[in-house]
């Protein structure tokens, strides 16, 4: 399969990264020289993804100067400026300025690095993965020791076949959620129009044996406050130093 489309979640507070987020909005936070969502963007582009959706609420104004500047593909904003949905309400509400085709989401301020060149992208691999007939959702999962950031817990378990369950409910073969997930937005029809949390379908398509992982290749890495920066900033580096 081939995902021409994506939502990036991008509306949050930031509070964690506070006092740098008083005056900037998180997913503009530079780690390396480079803004975080723009990580996520160019993962879209070199997937093959021609439009993306990306909502906004803090700093909006600073988010969409950003965004007007990004070269690679057609961007959308969906304008939460008025009130925060949460992850949930926010992909329902940016869903509807795109089509009822397969779609990536994808979270602006988690990010991977140290994907092997000459071989499909992780989200290349993720939309080939994922098959609507036995999926409700497919996700991109990575193991903890290849992350940086992370609080240090299994998010899934996953059977031999990529099937995931609530690694508390099932603590075997844990892995961590890398924050991109492929759908068709026909998942989220019965969802309500305020604010919730995606967990719930996450927990939907589990009850439903239909929510599979596949696992990414390279380094995954999430920054929460800014002392965080500087510990990510060195995981680049490393790997910069062995490519």
């Amino acid at each position: 399969m081939t995902i021409k489309q994506a939502m990036v979640l991008a509306a949050g507070l930031g509070t964690r990264m506070r006092p740098i987020t008083d005056t900037i909005p998180k997913p503009l936070v530079k780690i390396a020289g480079k803004p975080m969502i723009d990580y996520t963007l160019d993962a879209l582009v070199q997937a093959g993804v021609e439009r993306a959706v990306v909502n906004v609420h803090h700093h909006a104004d600073q988010m969409e100067a950003h965004l007007r500047s990004y070269r690679g593909l057609e961007i959308l904003i969906s304008d939460e400026r008025d009130a925060l949905r949460n992850n949930g309400g926010g992909l329902v509400k940016g869903l509807k300025l795109l089509s009822r085709d397969p779609v990536f989401v994808m979270n602006a301020d988690l990010f991977w690095i140290g994907e092997k060149p000459g071989i499909p992208t992780n989200l290349e691999r993720l939309a080939g993965f994922y098959d609507d007939r036995r999926m409700d959702m497919a996700m991109l999962c990575v193991e903890l020791e290849r992350t940086t950031g992370h609080n240090g817990k299994n998010d899934f378990s996953m059977a031999d076949d990529g099937r995931l369950t609530r690694y508390r409910d099932n603590p075997y073969n844990g892995v961590v959620y890398a924050g991109a997930f492929a759908m068709k937005p026909s998942f989220l029809d019965d969802a309500p129009d305020n604010a919730f949390n995606i967990n719930i379908y996450f927990d939907k398509a589990i009850a439903k044996s239909r929510l599979y992982g596949t696992m990414l290749d390279g380094h995954w890495l999430t920054v929460g406050t800014p002392e965080a920066v500087g510990e990510a900033e060195e995981t680049i580096r490393n790997f910069r130093a062995f490519a």
